[in-house]
């Protein structure tokens, strides 16, 4: 027995055992900083108000004026007042001669604009790329990227005194023996034109979304590559450009959302009766079907047809980004 109670003695007692402390399976909720039930972020919506009030003032509350599609709209009545007439208005905006060939127009020249202006920006993007002096590279960026900045009406005059019949370009042909070209009265040539004056002014800020999309290559992919004996061109064509692709194909399916968004401020600064069959858009004809020759109804209906159309689009381009690319607006 005094065996045992020695044995106790010299035998150190183990502490005991605590039940392991669980973290709990929701955070603490720190109290408001208000003091008060409510929303805990009241000054966050504060600044929202802006934002809601403009998007409700310059975008919601003129949605009312859709019915002037469906009435023989008089000014001094009143849109309450006007001749309800259905649907009239749009058949007589799809009977006119004039309608196919506004559409076809708009979608050419976006179609134009939307690809061109892709390309050249992911080309643009690849070359900046591949540049090993980063002072040439920000330097090239910042002028290519400051004529997006311009207004059209700015870019407009300096194609009106380059591409004009007695322009610098034509000046140019002339010096050496070539015919002038007609760059704003050929009906031929004014889309071209309208393209790849957009594409100048637009390609170093679209190579902005590219090179960002460049630096998420893993380099020591590009390293691995160089070591096993592959060149640049090998390089850009197995790791650069699948790299990028997903972002290109997201860019250009967005940009089908505006297919009938062919650029109101570029053509209503350089276009002219001459070049109305080729030139003419659906946002220009509004503008002087309502501005000009005060038939409101005709430029709503018109307005009311290419929202629903843009509409649509947007929704499939988005489904075909996330099918193709993984990338969603939505």
């Amino acid at each position: 027995m005094a065996q045992e109670l020695v044995e106790r003695q010299s035998t150190p007692a183990l502490p005991e055992a605590r039940p392991a402390q669980t973290s709990p399976s929701h955070p603490p909720t720190l109290p408001s900083s208000s003091g008060k039930a409510g929303p805990r972020h009241w000054l966050l919506y504060l600044l929202l108000l802006p934002a809601a009030a403009a998007l409700i003032l310059f975008r919601v509350y003129p949605l009312w004026g859709i019915g002037i599609a469906f009435v023989d709209y008089n000014p001094v009545k009143g849109l309450g007042d006007s001749a309800w007439v259905g649907w009239k208005n749009f058949q007589e905006v799809f009977r006119r001669p004039e309608t196919i060939n506004l559409v076809r127009n708009t979608v050419v020249i976006a179609l134009g604009k939307i690809t061109l202006e892709e390309v050249a920006g992911l080309s643009f993007a690849l070359l900046l790329y591949e540049v090993r002096f980063p002072l040439y590279r920000r330097f090239a960026q910042v002028v290519t990227t400051f004529p997006h900045f311009f207004s059209w009406v700015i870019v407009g005059t300096m194609a009106l005194s380059l591409l004009g019949a007695t322009g610098a370009v034509n000046g140019l042909f002339a010096s050496v023996g070539l015919p002038a070209v007609r760059f704003l009265a050929d009906k031929r040539v004014f889309p071209y034109t309208l393209v790849f004056s957009d594409v100048w002014k637009e390609f170093g800020w679209s190579a902005v979304v590219y090179l960002a999309a460049l630096t998420q290559i893993n380099p020591e992919l590009l390293e691995a590559a160089a070591v096993d004996g592959a060149g640049r061109g090998a390089r850009l064509w197995r790791i650069v450009l699948p790299g990028v692709l997903p972002v290109f194909v997201f860019m250009v399916a967005i940009g089908m959302g505006g297919i009938l968004d062919a650029g109101f401020e570029q053509v209503l600064v350089l276009y002219n009766p001459a070049v109305y069959s080729t030139g003419d858009i659906l946002d220009t004809y509004v503008y002087r079907m309502g501005l000009v020759n005060f038939k409101f109804e005709i430029a709503t209906v018109v307005g009311v047809v290419k929202a629903v159309v843009g509409f649509v689009a947007i929704m499939t381009a988005n489904w075909v980004s996330g099918k193709l690319s993984g990338y969603r607006m939505f």
